[in-house]
């Protein structure tokens, strides 16, 4: 889900931790937009998808680190960094189906997909939407119901206004990139209205027959209990000794991580998510 309280902060461009090729940027041409994208690093394919009011700069250093092992498409959604906004509603299912135009405009058959926040739930709609597509799903700070929001979130939404964001700094980081400066407005309010967009996918993510990896803060904007329950629609949450086998799905917890701070920890974010991409866990005592 969207979190419109992301700091402008998280606009800022990090720094690579290590030498590498510069990711190739280039435009596809997807449902109206010039969707912009960068190419990085090299083996399967995974694309990532970033969060509300942000842009591929603002996921930081986990792009070129999960670079060093994997082809990497950073996308940039509608309205967000150097794509065009266009006259329709930002929702969940609009958001996926531009995702998955986007793989058929660069060739891209099927993908391992890493989303965060509002990108985590388009990534979700893009499994459940267009199944083919999606082969492994990392989704980092999801969740399938609004139900699932922290109780002052709920409270917060309703007394969301463009004037909460327009003048701020975020909106000056917004403008170094968009395409129109002088949208920033109505990308806003398209935003807002996300926020009040029903969520209720409980049976969808039962059905799901993708591994997905969940990953939350455990101050998060989804509860805790959200996460775990999500976690049991997937197969999780038995116990995994004694013959058990683990199960396809996991769940990882980002111990004193607010959900503006997930996307900042990508040494941990890393060591997460790289082992469930290489379908790796660790060795049990009972396990052969």
């Amino acid at each position: 889900m969207i979190r419109a309280t992301i700091a402008a902060a998280l606009l800022l461009t990090g720094a690579l931790a290590h030498a590498q090729e510069a990711p190739k940027g280039d435009y596809a041409e997807v449902n109206g937009m010039r969707m912009y994208y960068e190419v990085s690093g090299q083996g399967e394919p995974l694309v990532v998808l970033h969060g509300a009011y942000m842009n591929i700069p603002a996921m930081g250093q986990i792009i070129p680190m999960l670079a060093q092992t994997h082809t990497v498409y950073a996308v940039e959604l509608q309205g967000h960094g150097r794509t065009n906004d266009i006259d329709r509603p930002i929702t969940y299912p609009n958001l996926a189906d531009d995702v998955a135009a986007f793989m058929d405009a660069v060739e891209l058959e099927k993908a391992d997909v890493f989303g965060y926040s509002m990108g985590s739930a388009a990534a979700l709609q893009l499994a459940i939407r267009h199944p083919q597509k999606v082969d492994q799903l990392v989704a980092a700070s999801v969740s399938y119901d609004m139900a699932g929001a922290q109780p002052e979130y709920h409270a917060m939404i309703p007394t969301m206004t463009p004037e909460m964001f327009v003048g701020t700094p975020m909106e000056d980081e917004w403008k170094k990139l968009a395409p129109n400066p002088e949208a920033f407005r109505p990308f806003v309010e398209r935003l807002i209205a996300l926020e009040h967009e029903p969520m209720a996918w409980e049976e969808d993510v039962k059905a799901l027959k993708h591994p997905v990896l969940i990953i939350t803060g455990d101050a998060d904007v989804v509860t805790l209990e959200h996460s775990v329950a999500m976690f049991r629609l997937l197969g999780g949450g038995a116990m995994g000794d004694l013959g058990n086998p683990l199960p396809a799905s996991r769940l990882a917890v980002l111990p004193g991580t607010s959900h503006t701070a997930v996307i900042g920890q990508a040494n941990l974010l890393h060591a997460f998510i790289e082992p469930f991409l290489q379908g790796e866990a660790p060795k049990g005592m009972f396990d052969n």
